[in-house]
């Protein structure tokens, strides 16, 4: 395994700027707003040929262990707990603060290596304050710059002590060659996305609590559910575009449709007390213009008091309200309890088999002889249009070509027609279907 690198420190220092210029590409959210960062996010990084596991972590504040920054200070732990060496960054322009020195303090206590990195060193300015950091008792600062780049030979320098051979073993190759399932939970705000997560990985992975909007970035986790590989991606909470006003909130926003746009399958996690407004309806609609499998996962389950009559009327909202996706799995949970895991699991497996299934041509093209004898296309004209040949072009979603003597004359209705059809009578439940359509050749045009 490779060795693990916290990054630690006390608000606005550049820790996810730093992360981000180690991974080699914005993995995590950056802005001049103090506090961005409340999860813990973790990737892979690298200096030149040397490369390790990092985790990016909160900023580092003097709280109470009930309020926000309390629990994000208990995740910053977690993160230092887990690592193999902390790198504690500091603001060179700003100089040393009483929290710079408390956290040295802390650090020195915990016996953890830590390598001290003195950030936004670019001026002049910066290097006389840079000195200040010998007080901290941390041994001698690497000054850098993440922004930039600068000071990276150094820090690679550093770094390298730790980096053991026997850290860089690499991976089996019947491991190595497993493809996660990646799968992404998205939502409204405070609609239980975080508390399921730490539900499914059974610890307080991800930071929750009754504020709405705690998480900000989308968060991945490499995860196994009954020896499947699964690489599961907590996000941001979604509301209307027009009530978006705040830049780091459409940020995070931009953030949570870009993991849906990565991901395969899709939990959308509903509010049982408050199912199926028109937020969620919008966040569905995005997932099948993205064409992602998507499950629904009725939360907060054990809250219900009349359990049938709930179910009865999603299930007739949804036939309605959601006429792409006939036949998408709902399945009642609870993160509190873990009522419901298994069944929203299997029904996620379910749907990851549907998004990749594919129909063989012979049987398609003798199913759509069928269905034109059942209900013919349209006549345009005086002329009946004519569907000649079908075959599926792509997986994930499933995806057909239809051929057809006038494909523009063909009206969306009978394509409908033609997409419910398919998913009824080849098993194809609650995942999009795209249908093509495309200029028969005729055989005597060059005649």
């Amino acid at each position: 395994m490779s060795v693990t690198v916290a990054i630690i420190g006390r608000p606005n220092v550049g820790k996810s700027t730093l992360f981000n210029r180690l991974a080699g590409r914005p993995l995590a959210l950056v802005d001049d707003t103090p506090g961005v960062t409340r999860d813990r996010r973790e990737g892979e990084g690298r200096i030149a040929d040397l490369r390790f596991h990092m985790i990016d972590t909160a900023g580092l504040e003097e709280a109470a262990p009930e309020t926000l920054g309390g629990r994000m200070r208990a995740q910053t732990e977690s993160a230092l707990a887990e690592a193999d060496v902390a790198l504690f960054i500091i603001d060179a322009r700003a100089g040393l603060t009483p929290l710079d020195r408390d956290f040295a303090r802390w650090l020195r206590r915990g016996g953890k290596p830590v390598i001290l990195v003195a950030n936004k060193a670019e001026g002049r300015q910066a290097i006389a304050q840079t000195d200040e950091a010998y007080a901290l008792g941390l041994g001698d600062p690497v000054s850098l710059s993440a922004q930039h780049g600068e000071g990276l030979a150094e820090l690679y320098e550093r770094l390298q002590p730790y980096i053991a051979e026997a850290d860089e073993a690499e991976t089996p190759a019947e491991l190595a060659e497993e493809k996660p399932l990646q799968l992404a939970i998205v939502g409204r705000p405070n609609v239980g996305k975080s508390t399921l997560v730490n539900r499914f990985l059974g610890e307080d992975r991800m930071l929750t609590g009754p504020e709405p909007g705690i998480t900000r970035d989308a968060i991945a986790i490499d995860w196994r559910w009954r020896d499947r590989a699964i690489r599961l991606v907590d996000t941001a909470g979604l509301r209307r575009r027009s009530r978006v006003e705040d830049r780091l909130e459409r940020l995070s926003s931009a953030d949570t449709r870009r993991a849906v746009g990565f991901a395969g399958t899709v939990i959308l996690v509903l509010d049982a007390l408050q199912p199926l407004e028109r937020q969620d309806l919008t966040i569905a609609n995005m997932v099948a213009e993205e064409g992602r499998a998507l499950v629904l996962a009725l939360n907060k389950w054990d809250a219900v008091t009349e359990r049938e009559a709930v179910l009865k009327r999603m299930r007739e909202r949804l036939e309605t309200a959601l006429p792409q996706l006939q036949g998408v799995p709902l399945v009642p949970v609870s993160g509190l309890t873990g009522r419901g895991l298994d069944a929203l699991m299997q029904a996620v497996f379910a749907a990851d088999a549907v998004w990749n299934r594919r129909v063989p041509t012979p049987a398609l093209n003798r199913w759509l002889a069928r269905i034109q004898e059942r209900h013919p296309p349209p006549l345009v004209g005086a002329r009946r249009l004519r569907l000649r040949y079908m075959t599926q072009v792509n997986t994930r979603p499933p995806s057909f070509a239809l051929f057809a003597s006038r494909p523009g004359e063909l009206p969306e209705s009978y394509r409908r027609y033609l997409v419910n059809a398919l998913r009824q009578d080849f098993d194809l439940p609650g995942t999009p279907i795209r249908v093509m359509l495309r200029k028969g050749d005729n055989p005597y045009a060059g005649d």
